[in-house]
């Protein structure tokens, strides 16, 4: 009773639960932890960071008012001054260049994705025609044979008797299944 008149008496809130203390051993076991803490309550917003922007040099002046000169009379602290400078100019130098290569990179994608793309519109297009062909072929051999049967009727009624002959002879020649063998 004593600690919670002290509490009341201070103005600050109760103290919550304290939590055991588990250390993760392994980063499933980390992740996992830090899942039960947010979903321990689910009402409260989880902080998303957001990509950090490129690193953009300061652009150089349009106008220089203390220029380096070689004066045999630059005293001691003008070497820092131009070193800092100097140092300000290559990081600039190399942001251009690494901009240059990314968007060099990026025309050589593109260029590679398009001719990826025309040699499958080309490879399609062959596979297309052949199929294309084939389908004619069918169908004129489909036409020849509707107009052959057409025009010799009677012939191929006489043909197909002889032939109906044929395989009833070779059905009495071969067994269609042998006893007594597995």
């Amino acid at each position: 009773m004593a600690v919670d008149k002290k509490d009341a008496r201070s103005g600050k809130a109760p103290k919550k639960e304290s939590q055991p203390l588990i250390i993760a051993k392994t980063p499933a076991e980390e992740q996992r932890l830090k899942l039960e803490r947010l979903m321990r309550n689910p009402d409260k917003p989880a902080s998303i960071p957001e990509k950090p922007k490129e690193w953009n040099p300061r652009a150089p002046p349009e106008f220089v008012r203390d220029v380096m000169g070689s004066s045999a009379g630059a005293g001691s602290g003008e070497f820092h001054v131009y070193r800092h400078l100097r140092r300000r100019e290559y990081q600039r130098q190399d942001f251009l260049e690494r901009i240059s290569d990314k968007q060099k990179l990026d025309e050589e994608y593109i260029e590679k994705v398009k001719e990826n793309q025309k040699a499958a519109e080309e490879r399609t297009a062959k596979r297309r025609k052949k199929r294309e062909k084939l389908k004619q072929k069918k169908l004129m051999a489909k036409k020849a044979k509707m107009e052959s049967q057409k025009e010799g009727g009677s012939e191929e009624k006489s043909s197909s008797s002889a032939s109906e002959e044929e395989e009833q002879e070779d059905d009495a020649e071969v067994p269609s299944f042998i006893m007594g063998k597995r």
